[in-house]
């Protein structure tokens, strides 16, 4: 079997197979992107940014097109393909404005002595991203936008499931590269094995590694980084808490907390995963969660009422009921769901588990998908204790009357890159993104995200 193949989650039917690179191919593919870069990092931001702004006009020309095909691959609802290429065509008009800035040399101030000291950041090369499919275009861009802004070429290997999102990707981003008078072989995709994938990590050509994926993938990744001496970034798993206070807007916790569980199908690694809340509102905002929870239309994502379409994959179905089963038998209780539908396609309904302690599978893993578990917390304290009770340390959300008065616990007492007061956790592309723990390190986005895979050069005049 192909390993770069198709399947359309919802019929399982077969869209495409695809020949993977040769070793061959894959050599010319880094030389040409090495060549690209040289000429690349030559060039001024205005280039850049007129290569950034055409991306962004192409992504929106295109997205009817690549929100289907985000839909046939891995089960995308047709409107939140839709979103995503929009959030990608805002990205790139982000760095198209900020990033000369945020490239820009750093005067230091104090007195080194000299005449004049500075920090200037500089490309490093080709940065190799591996790629997962569950915002396939948001992933990808996400990595390779501020990576390229900086000054450097980008090689992809993307999921095998979304090889026709990966082409896609190629396709536009070379268009607009040629547009902006740019090298297009700056940006490549690649459908390589892990041990072709392992070896450009060890290519001397290869400068930087961007990952998102798996904790258990990103020790291995980063593990190999490591050994090449080469910065990653590793944006891994979560299971993320949102704590809900007995002063919290309960309704409105329960329908933003039920929009970030069943996000992208549940198959996020930010969407809120553990729901704690307190002892005196714990009832209220159980039923008002569950009330949320049977709200979604479960159907074809290509349809436009469905709000919520199977997950990716048939294997990562059966992962998610056997962690929903071993919970209930760990002493978890089902209230919502929980049961594999007939017919074709890898749908799973939206699922509640109450009773939930962080010894549990749901309690302990990562629930990829639309299974959600309820944790009772005797006081504030507890809560955040509970929240804290994991080895993930993504994203974390807290809903409160008072959030002036819990500032302090979203800054020291919460464990979590990203922490969301009265919202449940999203990337923006002005923000830095990563995690820390078992969510691995280094920072997308922003500033930061410019700057991951850029030298930081002191340059002093006497």
């Amino acid at each position: 079997m192909q390993e770069y193949r198709s399947v359309n989650p919802a019929t399982a039917e077969l869209i495409a197979e695809y020949e993977s690179h040769s070793d061959a191919h894959i050599a010319a593919a880094i030389d040409a992107a090495r060549s690209a870069f040289h000429d690349w990092r030559r060039g001024d931001f205005a280039q850049r940014s007129k290569f950034l702004n055409e991306l962004a006009a192409q992504l929106r020309a295109g997205r009817e097109d690549f929100a289907r095909l985000m839909a046939i691959e891995m089960g995308k609802p047709i409107r939140d393909g839709l979103g995503e290429v929009e959030k990608c065509a805002r990205l790139c008009e982000y760095y198209a404005v900020h990033a000369p800035a945020f490239a820009a040399d750093e005067e230091v101030a104090a007195d080194t002595g000299a005449t004049r000291s500075s920090i200037s950041y500089q490309p490093l090369g080709i940065i190799f991203a591996v790629m997962p499919w569950n915002f396939p275009f948001w992933q990808a861009l996400r990595a390779a936008i501020p990576a390229v802004a900086a000054g450097n070429a980008v090689v992809l290997k993307h999921a095998p499931n979304v090889a026709g999102c990966a082409l896609a990707l190629e396709k536009i981003l070379r268009q607009a590269l040629l547009s902006a008078g740019g090298p297009p072989e700056l940006f490549a995709n690649l459908f390589i094995s892990h041990e072709q994938a392992g070896a450009l990590i060890d290519h001397t050509l290869v400068r930087g590694v961007t990952f998102t994926g798996s904790t258990r993938a990103g020790r291995s990744i980063g593990a190999r980084a490591g050994a090449a001496l080469k910065p990653a970034v590793l944006e891994l798993g979560g299971s993320d808490p949102c704590v809900i206070f007995a002063d919290a807007d309960i309704k409105r916790a329960a329908r933003l907390c039920a929009q970030s569980r069943l996000i992208n199908g549940g198959q996020s690694c930010i969407a809120a995963k553990r729901f704690i809340a307190v002892a005196g509102i714990h009832e209220e905002f159980l039923q008002a969660f569950l009330s949320e929870m049977r709200a979604p239309v479960m159907g074809n994502p290509l349809q436009t009422e469905a709000t919520l379409g199977p997950l990716a994959r048939l294997d990562l179905r059966e992962a998610l009921h056997a962690q929903v089963q071993t919970t209930i038998a760990e002493g978890g209780r089902l209230l919502l769901g929980g049961e594999i539908p007939e017919g074709p396609g890898a749908y799973y309904p939206p699922t509640v588990l109450a009773d939930v302690t962080p010894g549990m599978t749901a309690g302990r893993e990562e629930l990829f998908g639309p299974a959600a578990a309820i944790m009772r917390a005797d006081n504030e304290e507890h809560a955040i204790e509970l929240a804290n009770a994991t080895d993930f340390g993504l994203g974390a959300a807290i809903f409160t009357g008072d959030p002036d008065r819990v500032a302090e616990l979203a800054r020291s007492g919460l464990e979590a890159g990203s922490v969301f007061i009265n919202d449940f956790v999203k990337s923006d592309p002005r923000l830095p993104f990563g995690g820390i723990k078992a969510s691995g390190y280094g920072r997308e986005l922003g500033r930061e995200g410019l700057r991951a895979f850029t030298g930081s050069k002191t340059i002093v005049q006497a």
